[in-house]
């Protein structure tokens, strides 16, 4: 009887993680794609809206220079560029000044009390802007030179007020190669993204990498200075819009974007770690996050070990599933955003990856520290 007991609730668990694991694969496959609209240099009608792209840029002399380089050379005009320059201390100033007058340059003004440094940049970089249309791009961005053209037209076509998109990932080192793809999958599931598409859905995020928002439906939810204290601006922006009734979409567009997020391991993990934490903790949702990918993602592969162990067929066979669902589901992730299907076979290495972010995230937590990101430090 006992055994029969341990064998249903294992069967039960089990049909749990892969209704779990099978959510993010559907909202993956309901994710939408965008591509080039037409050939590049195909003229946009005459009567285009002007769009201001604004980039807050500080300390981004190795990434700004293709950045700026891409959107000079986008196909959409009326369109201006903006660099808000945040006091750095590398060449990012000199590297946008050579690009004038294609590109203005603003000096950052003093950071006030309250404000995260890069919402400060782009309220300063929307405040000397005059386009209908504000794209709000980061640094590190790689653009199609359709890029532009395509999202305002998607845009217009969609009638949205805010519109995003999601880049392809570049993955140079090792650990980018395991954890990104993991990463991934945890911002298509945590955001649930394909249902922000959906006018009567709650869900509401967007990619602050690439932001295009209609001027007068930011000024309507505030802006920048709405979210000034939000580390998570993007999302956060997403929610003023969606409590606003605004149109939201966000759409997947690897052959328009292309990013390299993180430098090197420890800048991908203070910026996961950044993303983890955020100015808003709770250690309850940690314990949380913790607790989920553990129970989600390593629980279940010790199942078809403790089954050979017993002996038991029956928890051999639930092992064996759980084991074929979870590793064929992160190798279909890794090769989803052009990585090695090898990397999605170490997938445990990445979830011990974010245990340890989650676990240092709690810690720093407990003790009050403050969240510390491009050289500024701001508190919980």
């Amino acid at each position: 009887m006992v055994d029969l007991v341990y064998v249903a609730l294992a069967a039960l668990a089990t049909g749990l993680v892969l209704i779990f694991q099978g959510y993010s694969l559907w909202l993956a496959s309901r994710m939408p794609r965008l591509g080039p609209a037409g050939p590049s240099g195909t003229a946009p009608p005459p009567d285009s809206p002007l769009v201001s792209a604004v980039i807050a840029a500080r300390n981004e002399e190795e990434d700004l220079p293709k950045c700026l380089d891409g959107l000079t050379a986008q196909d959409y005009r009326p369109m201006q560029i903006t660099v808000v320059d945040g006091a750095s201390t590398d060449r990012t100033r000199a590297l946008a000044e050579a690009r004038a007058p294609a590109v203005r340059v603003i000096e950052e003004p003093t950071l006030p009390e309250g404000w995260v440094g890069k919402n400060w940049a782009c309220d300063v970089g929307y405040r000397a802007s005059q386009g209908e249309y504000l794209l709000f791009t980061d640094a590190d961005m790689r653009y199609h030179p359709t890029a532009v053209r395509s999202t305002v037209e998607w845009a217009q076509r969609e009638h949205a007020d805010l519109a995003t998109l999601a880049p392809h990932v570049e993955t140079v080192g090792f650990w980018e190669k395991v954890v990104m793809p993991f990463y991934v999958q945890v911002v298509l599931t945590y955001f649930r993204t394909p249902l922000v598409n959906r006018d009567s859905s709650r869900a509401a995020m967007a990619n602050g990498q690439f932001l295009l928002v209609r001027r007068d439906a930011y000024e309507y939810v505030g802006g920048h200075a709405a979210i000034r204290g939000a580390v998570f601006e993007d999302v956060r922006l997403a929610q003023e819009f969606r409590r606003a009734h605004k149109r939201l979409r966000v759409a997947w567009a690897p052959d328009l974007l292309a990013t390299r997020m993180y430098r090197d391991r420890h800048e991908m993990f203070e910026g996961l770690l950044k993303s983890v934490h955020g100015t808003e903790y709770s250690t309850l949702r940690q314990m949380g996050f913790l607790a989920a990918l553990i129970g989600f993602f390593w629980l279940p592969l010790g199942l078809l070990p403790l089954g050979l162990v017993l002996g038991s067929p029956v928890l051999s066979g639930l092992g064996t599933l759980l084991w074929v669902a979870l590793f064929g589901k992160h190798v279909v992730f890794a090769k989803a955003i052009r990585g090695s299907a090898a990397y999605g076979l170490l997938f445990p290495l990445a979830v011990g990856y974010y245990l340890v972010i989650v676990g240092t995230s709690i810690s720093r937590g407990l003790r009050g520290s403050p969240l510390v990101w491009k050289g500024r430090s701001y508190p919980r």
